[in-house]
């Protein structure tokens, strides 16, 4: 007989599909990634390991050849040049120290990124606050 299997989860839920998967104060980790990648696909933890790894390669060569990734719906990323400054040592009062230039990533979410994560705060704002005392 057959085994009829289920779709995965989807990764914004846990594998028994009851609570969000990202809860807050929580860090989302790259083996937690991997992790959901997996059961979402299908795919055994190391060839989601391969996935995630390429990915993250080719968002990394992209900006390291100055090109801009976008990502529609949910954000893009570039490089920002920082320039040379001054800045002061907060180790030793009074002391100058030179900082170089350099290239900084930068991030800006998407439309519906930002409409999905606002819905999430206005829902947790409305729903009413629980107290530690009970009545």
């Amino acid at each position: 007989m057959a085994q009829e299997r289920s779709s995965p989860p989807a990764l914004g839920t846990s594998s028994t599909g009851s609570s969000p998967a990202v809860r807050a104060g929580k860090t989302l980790t790259k083996a937690d990634l991997i992790e959901r990648v997996a059961e979402k696909t299908g795919l055994t933890k190391k060839q989601a390991e391969d996935v995630v790894e390429s990915i993250f390669a080719g968002l990394t060569e992209a900006l390291r050849s100055g090109d801009k990734i976008e990502l529609r719906g949910f954000g893009s990323f570039r490089l920002r040049r920082r320039g040379a400054r001054i800045a002061r040592n907060p180790k030793k009062e009074g002391v100058s120290v030179s900082v170089p230039a350099r290239s900084v990533p930068y991030f800006r979410p998407g439309k519906r990124l930002k409409e999905e994560l606002n819905s999430l705060q206005l829902s947790r704002a409305s729903a009413p606050a629980r107290s530690s005392r009970e009545p």
